[in-house]
């Protein structure tokens, strides 16, 4: 393979580009190489999330405790990708896809699919929102008017035409795309030392109160992004070859998280820098911090990024989207028409001020995502692999090879989500719901599923009698 193949993908019909096998297995012939993969996860690396993580993870608690968070969220994220990318590799299927043989059922798999779909949404809003910001900052737009609701509607519409054909686009807008974030992002800097003394690490002062507690709310935080970052790569990884290693699967996120924790203390810097001038919620928006920097430069700076990582959000969302509706309403319109009921739900909750709620979704998404993806690896390495209660390759997951519902996962996930939740509502501290419920989840799964045999991994008798009508759409 020359060294240009290795960075793009398969050849394959507009169709499959476009529809990405999001209903179905990949295919062994349409494979992607590592570095290929690699590239296209380049946009999810610098996104610009994670200069707000970095400057809120300084400001809950500095230097150098923060190194504790953020070494977790490293360490947890290389392990949870390998594992999840490692799955989904072997199998072809998206995680939505997977979960329906692994201890959820057909439509108990639809539900965990649209709390997967929720994560997109919420980061599609999020990445969303500070371009708006950006250019509101810029010419002087109020964020919440109408014209800005305007600004982040048609950014959006302009980032679904980038991420139309699926993994093909994306290969083809990370290549140029990377180059010139480095670029701008070195200009930034630049312009940081000239207009600002920077704050070295020593001066990366928490401005939390609470010692432990802010140490806690810092892992939280970290936690609800270890595992997701682990679990979108799987959207990526099942092109993966099927013969992949751990070793493979573990260069793909480090190659994705190396440049990502660069961010994250760049963002820090930043956050340190700038906090004294325009106190911490403008700190810690680059769409405020780079138009301050930058000017219209910034602008650009802010939006080529956005649209970097927001078509991830984009494609994310209608894989998982399509997956669901496609066993709770028996509707496949195509998976970019998803892409619009992605970008449809951002709109509508743009208002909201996503920047400022960061940390109670950070909570939230750590219970529900982090347990779900927990019960999935426990369900295919333990269940399955170690206890033998079902088989561990060619994972079932069309209707007719899987329960509608399986209990085992279902009540797993609702007992462990229960208790997260009396975290959240602050029965007893919200920075400790996500770790106990993605604790408990998983154990809960083993133990059921154990205690059944695993009879629910095949569907009742007369489910396989009559099996699911498939409508013209389908067809």
């Amino acid at each position: 393979m020359s060294l240009k193949d290795s960075f793009r993908g398969p050849e394959a019909s507009l169709d499959d580009q476009i529809e990405s096998f999001a209903v179905e297995r990949v295919p062994d012939d349409k494979r992607w190489p590592i570095p290929a993969i690699s590239l296209v996860l380049l946009g999810n690396a610098t996104a610009m999330f994670f200069f707000s993580f970095g400057a809120q993870q300084t400001f809950l608690v500095g230097w150098p405790m923060m190194l504790l968070p953020i070494g977790y969220f490293m360490v947890g994220a290389v392990l949870i990708g390998s594992l999840t990318m490692r799955m989904a590799s072997r199998e072809g299927l998206s995680q939505s896809l997977i979960s329906r043989g692994l201890g959820f059922g057909s439509r108990g798999a639809a539900l965990t699919s649209f709390i997967y779909a929720v994560n997109f949404v919420y980061y599609f809003l999020f990445e969303g929102t500070i371009v708006s910001h950006a250019i509101a900052y810029y010419f002087d737009i109020p964020i919440d008017s109408l014209a800005g609701i305007g600004i982040f509607a048609l950014i959006g519409l302009v980032t679904i035409a980038f991420v139309w054909r699926g993994m093909y686009a994306m290969s083809a807008l990370q290549t140029w795309g990377f180059p010139i974030f480095v670029g701008l992002l070195v200009w930034a800097l630049v312009a940081l030392g000239s207009q600002h003394d920077v704050a070295g690490v020593d001066q990366w002062h928490s401005t939390a109160t609470g010692g432990g507690a802010a140490l806690w709310t810092a892992m939280s935080f970290a936690n609800g992004q270890m595992i997701f970052q682990g679990l979108m790569a799987t959207d990526y990884g099942r092109f993966a070859s099927r013969r992949i290693r751990y070793r493979g699967t573990s260069t793909i996120m480090l190659l994705e998280l190396v440049p990502m924790v660069a961010i994250v203390f760049i963002g820090a810097m930043l956050g340190a820098t700038l906090v004294g001038d325009f106190g911490q919620e403008k700190a810690q928006d680059p769409g405020f911090v780079f138009v301050h920097l930058m000017g219209l430069a910034g602008v650009i700076f802010v939006v080529i990024t956005q649209i970097r990582i927001n078509v991830m959000n984009l494609y994310g969302g209608s894989i998982t989207l399509s997956s669901g509706f496609d066993v709770v309403a028996r509707f496949r319109p195509g998976r970019p028409w998803w892409m619009f009921a992605v970008w449809i739900f951002g709109v509508v909750f743009y208002a909201t001020n996503v920047i400022n709620h960061l940390g109670t979704f950070l909570a939230i998404t750590g219970v529900l995502t982090n347990t779900w993806v927990l019960i999935i690896l426990a369900d295919y390495f333990v269940c399955r692999g170690w206890l033998g209660l079902g088989r561990s390759e060619d994972i079932e997951f069309r209707e007719n090879e899987v329960r509608e519902w399986n209990p085992c996962g279902l009540l797993s996930l609702g007992i462990a989500v229960l208790v997260g939740a009396l975290g959240i509502v602050e029965v007893y501290p919200v920075a400790y719901a996500s770790f106990i419920s993605m604790i408990l989840g998983p154990l809960l799964h083993v133990a059921l599923t154990k205690a059944t045999g695993g009879r629910y991994y095949t569907p009742a008798a007369d489910q396989r009698r009559t099996p699911a009508p498939v409508s013209e759409d389908r067809a």
